[in-house]
């Protein structure tokens, strides 16, 4: 049972959870997979939309491929600043991501600033494509978390409710991670010491399919530019605010004793829903709705906008 996750009240018992498969002698763990899936999936999906709307595509090539590769590199950096401790005696683990350690928040802060630049680069409208790319953000994050499953992380306090999973106790991450509440429960199954705790993996992972599920309705009645983007950002927020007040190895600001991850979601909330109402209200007062066409365009009007897109790639 040394590999098992249990969700006793679910009845479902997991009794070889590996961290990750070999090829030959070459070792890919289950954390990187999952966060390759949902890079390509999430990909996938922002390309199914500038071609449903009639964009660009080799635009968003470069914009996906350059803030994919930035998206990791600030989520490294993010999670190493706030969680310096764990680096500080051996720093060369900073380059070992495999067992886990990339904060979602670095990720899309990065990825913003990378699409801002690109977007000057190539002289496209950062907000358009930020509301277009917006969309197979939550399709990553969705996947990406079931790689804290393998990996035994980013759990949340002890419960015994409906969804508590319970995990080998000496499959800990760090001890950091535990709690006296935790220990106080622990169960034994074949021998095997446990502790039960709230999955919130999966609570976020789950989540974030009811952020896709908003952005895919949404996609179709925008009324504004920056409305996909802000509404995601409101509506993530809301999510793990309540997400990462249960978890345990919450990422500090410096020695304040603040989560600083549920201090960002608290500021995505207010700040995307203040920035929704302001540009509402700048989109009624000039009178600049986006036309229906332009979200949901016909036929026509997609080889029309084709022809304009190969007659500029020409050029």
């Amino acid at each position: 049972m040394e590999d098992a996750i249990i969700f006793p009240h679910l009845h479902i018992v997991l009794r070889h959870v590996g961290q990750k498969i070999m090829i030959g002698n070459f070792p890919i763990a289950f954390y990187g997979i999952t966060m390759a899936l949902g890079m390509i999936l999430g990909s996938a999906l922002i390309l199914h939309e500038v071609k449903r709307t009639g964009q660009n595509e080799d635009d968003y090539f470069d914009i996906i491929i350059w803030c994919l590769i930035f998206s990791v590199v600030g989520a490294r950096i993010y999670y190493v600043i706030f969680a310096w401790s764990m680096y500080k005696d051996d720093p060369i683990q900073i380059f070992n991501i495999r067992n886990g350690g990339l904060a979602i928040y670095g990720g899309i802060i990065a990825a913003l600033i990378t699409g801002y630049v690109v977007c000057r680069i190539k002289k496209i409208s950062f907000i358009r494509a930020a509301d277009t790319c917006i969309i197979g953000v939550p399709v990553g994050q969705a996947l990406g978390r079931w790689g804290n499953f393998f990996n035994r992380e980013a759990f949340g306090q002890y419960t015994n409710g409906l969804f508590a999973m319970q995990i080998p106790l000496d499959r800990v991450r760090s001890v950091d991670d535990l709690r006296p509440e935790m220990l106080k429960h622990t169960v034994v199954h074949g021998g095997t010491t446990f502790i039960s705790v709230h999955p919130t993996f999966l609570y976020e992972s789950l989540w974030s399919v009811g952020v896709l599920i908003l952005l895919l309705i949404l996609r179709k009645h925008v009324k504004f530019r920056g409305q996909m983007l802000f509404t995601y950002l409101a509506a993530y927020g809301l999510g793990r605010f309540w997400v990462e007040g249960l978890r345990t190895d919450q990422l500090i600001l410096f020695n304040t004793g603040i989560p600083v991850s549920q201090l960002l979601a608290a500021v995505m909330v207010v700040a995307g829903v203040i920035v929704l109402i302001v540009l509402y209200r700048r989109a009624v007062k000039k009178g600049e709705f986006i036309s229906p066409e332009e979200v949901n365009p016909s036929p026509e009007i997609l080889k029309e906008r084709m022809k304009k897109t190969n007659k500029t790639a020409e050029k």
